[in-house]
């Protein structure tokens, strides 16, 4: 695809060029294509930085963003439950959902593939039965489509917030209420684009409920509600309100700093999805799992608690 820059816009950086004239390409894909060469100035690579003079021609190869077939890789996979349509699993911590930018292996789609012989391709080529997600240093329960009518009643209901999803997260401080909700939009970071940030006015409506379930002194256990799924959304909140989560050096990295001083490095979130409850897409029975919290952090919670 060529591309001509013209005189009103010169001055835009390269990669906010793009964006204004590829508006099916989200930033990160960009940021792929420039980084694999598949973007050129006149001929030339450049950085996404580049600001355009006006009148040059830009090519991009668009064949940079097919994904690469995936193969399935044996690995453990935690299955909590099974049937025609669905499945219940836990992503351990540490793991990235799909592929993506820089992850080309090891992925849960990895594992499912290997495990599960139906998939729904709902959500594209590189993220067979992947209905929602979770953060890589975070674990706990995920659920699979495995054809494209559950995954598609599955999306209707998580965006219906009829999907309840609780988590277990260990944070710095004691909120000042046992009870709150935390309704903050969140969006893409005004700057750092690969943050989120809590009460930009062009985020997303959001919304967390938490509950004090332990009072640790220099800690708080809380169990968290989601009413919407946003990027980040419980790790952006908690920081927003003063009270990052343990382990997280993205949101509360002053805190992170501290904590690994005392407590040593603990190398993902002091976060884990715990129970999801659902109605079956296709049954309509209630489903409801349980996960218990990981070992390393027990370990870590008692050693606290010591």
């Amino acid at each position: 695809m060529k591309l001509q820059a013209g005189p009103d816009e010169r001055g835009l950086r390269l990669d906010v060029f793009l964006a204004q004239r590829l508006e099916n390409l989200t930033r990160s894909q960009i940021q792929l294509l420039n980084r694999s060469g598949a973007i050129r100035i006149e001929g030339h690579q450049d950085k996404a930085g580049y600001r355009l003079r006006g009148g040059e021609t830009i090519e991009v190869d668009l064949q940079a963003l097919i994904p690469a077939p995936i193969s399935p890789e044996q690995m453990p996979l935690h299955i909590y439950y099974e049937d025609q349509d669905l499945a219940v699993i836990e992503k351990a911590a540490g793991m990235v959902v799909h592929p993506g930018s820089g992850t080309t292996g090891g992925t849960v789609v990895h594992g499912l593939l290997y495990h599960f012989q139906n998939l729904s391709d709902f959500g594209g080529g590189a993220r067979p039965g992947i209905v929602h997600r979770l953060d890589k240093k975070t674990s706990g329960l995920l659920i699979i489509a495995k054809n494209n009518l559950a995954h598609v009643r599955l999306s209707k209901d998580f965006h219906d917030r009829q999907i309840q999803k609780t988590y277990f997260a260990l944070v710095h401080g004691k909120p000042a209420r046992e009870t709150g909700t935390i309704e903050l939009p969140v969006g893409r970071h005004p700057t750092l684009r690969t943050k989120m940030s809590a009460g930009n006015t062009q985020g997303r409506p959001s919304f967390s409920e938490y509950r004090v379930t332990e009072d640790l002194r220099a800690f708080s256990l809380l169990e968290v509600k989601i009413k919407t799924g946003r990027t980040h959304q419980i790790r952006v909140h908690l920081s927003a309100i003063g009270h990052p989560v343990v382990g997280d050096d993205v949101y509360g990295e002053r805190s992170y700093k501290e904590f690994t001083k005392k407590f040593g490095e603990l190398k993902r979130y002091f976060l884990h999805a715990a129970a999801l409850r659902f109605t079956d897409p296709t049954t309509h029975a209630t489903l409801e799992f349980l996960s218990p919290l990981p070992a390393e952090l027990q370990k870590l919670l008692n050693r606290i608690k010591s």
